[in-house]
């Protein structure tokens, strides 16, 4: 038996499609090499902007396609030549049942008609139903007939979000928001916030570390608010940067492979002094955060919904620069939200001037169907916020070739991952902020921390030179 997954949006969905491919492995399933020829393709789906649903409404309409030709079913059409793979798949072994399964935030969001208006879809998966993939899979083993799934309702961690033979993986640590920004479709599709037992977390980094992963992200919808009750913590209560230090302790205690830990996605009201204090201090925390500012216009900002002024995200930065003079910022950038005035838009590009970050998502508005915002009179034009975004854009391309630039001559710490697809007598690593690094090295060094030199910039990539 064959699985294929199609993940999109963020990293959340990349750790909970790696959770359920556990599920398959473990039961002796393998990858399909083209989802064509698979037994069941799971489409892991994301709903933050539209044109993300867009996608995913095309590769349904390309999957009904795929289905009909596997069923042998009157009318399919084989014109596109990705479906010859499923032409030859037939002729070799028949008709062999071929199952949809969508999950993530789109399928939560539509959960109660997807299926009706895409009948490709055989199972619809929301964010809180995942425990039933179990059933799905038995299900397909035995060539079975789809079945509706009821959510729980309260979600469930993964015990386990590992992707096979990686050196970097995520844990997940919580889930959902509580902030409801005025934009934001996530506390509607994941719900509000819960954290994860620090027993649970500690028992999944103990795994990774069996398995040789190197580092790890502690991931979150708004991963800085974490809370927990925890009969250790002073108080009886574990927030992050608590949780923090008993990670950092226990990888030191165990002897772990892992030796950087990273998290994300931060919200600026929760980065606090203390945890400021904890990221300076803990040799195994990297020094790169990306924490969404959104807006660079505090009345923008209050109309979003977001706890923060620009004044005091411009003071958070000064704080990390402060206390890490390494560090590196990266942040979401929206432009043309509902009634943002030239002036406010102006204020995000003084805003970028001002902090100089690495890099960000940039994007504008999206109306999001169920959010505040979406109903609002004051919608900007397309083609406005069209301009307004290629401005944001060619400033940030302008600050990170400066930012990126200013760092060549460092001698640094990398994690090396992978063979360069350009070069294979190149290795690509990581450092510590998160930056991609090009070096010529033996492929025994994957896995391995090196310490390398900055030599130059290509692109968004330095080349650097082997030290150690």
């Amino acid at each position: 038996m064959k699985y294929f997954f199609e993940t999109y949006g963020c990293e959340m969905n990349i750790a909970e499609s790696a959770a359920v491919e556990q599920l398959f492995l473990s039961r002796g399933w393998t990858k399909a090499e083209a989802p064509e020829i698979a037994n069941m393709v799971i489409i892991n789906t994301c709903s933050v902007r539209g044109t993300a649903e867009n996608r995913i409404f095309g590769r349904l309409g390309y999957y009904a396609g795929v289905k009909k030709i596997r069923h042998k079913e009157p009318g399919a059409k084989t014109r596109l030549e990705e479906m010859q793979g499923a032409v030859k798949f037939v002729e070799e072994n028949g008709v062999v049942p071929f199952y949809v399964v969508l999950m993530g935030c789109m399928a939560e969001r539509l959960l109660d008609t997807v299926k009706k208006d895409f009948p490709v879809i055989d199972f619809a998966v929301g964010t809180f139903g995942k425990y039933k993939f179990g059933q799905i899979i038995e299900t397909v083993e035995k060539g079975g007939k789809a079945f509706d799934i009821e959510e729980e309702a309260e979600y469930t961690f993964p015990k386990i979000s590992y992707e096979e033979e990686a050196f970097s993986t995520f844990v997940p640590i919580m889930h959902g928001c509580n902030n409801f920004c005025t934009y934001c479709i996530v506390p509607y599709v994941r719900g509000r916030e819960v954290s994860r037992q620090a027993d649970q977390i500690l028992a999944e980094i103990d795994f990774l570390s069996g398995r040789g992963v190197k580092e790890i992200t502690l991931l979150g919808q708004n991963v800085n608010a974490y809370r927990c009750k925890d009969a250790e913590a002073e108080g009886g209560e574990l927030n992050f940067p608590k949780l923090l230090k008993k990670i950092s302790n226990h990888l030191d205690k165990t002897n772990s492979s892992i030796k950087w830990i990273r998290f994300e996605s931060s919200n600026p009201n929760d980065f606090s002094d203390e945890l400021i204090d904890v990221v300076k201090n803990d040799k195994h925390v990297c020094h790169g955060f990306h924490i969404a500012a959104q807006h660079g216009n505090s009345e923008v900002l209050k109309r979003m919904n977001r706890k923060n002024t620009r004044e005091e995200f411009i003071e958070l930065t000064k704080k990390l620069r402060a206390a890490m003079p390494d560090v590196q910022l990266v942040t979401d950038l929206m432009v043309g939200f509902p009634g943002e005035t030239e002036e406010q838009f102006e204020d995000i590009l003084s805003f970028m001037e001002e902090i100089k970050f690495e890099t960000a998502f940039m994007y504008y508005y999206n109306p999001r169907e169920g959010t505040p915002a979406a109903k609002w009179p004051d919608q900007i034009d397309l083609a406005v916020k069209k301009e307004r975004l290629q401005k944001v854009i060619d400033l940030q391309l302008k600050h990170t070739h400066q930012v990126m630039t200013s760092r060549i001559g460092q001698e640094i710490q990398v994690l090396a991952d992978i063979v360069s697809r350009d070069d294979e007598t190149e290795l690509l690593g990581k450092t510590e902020q998160n930056e991609r690094v090009a070096f010529k090295a033996d492929k025994k060094l994957i896995g391995t921390f090196v310490k390398v030199k900055l030599t130059a910039l290509n692109g968004n990539t330095f080349k650097g030179t082997l030290i150690q």
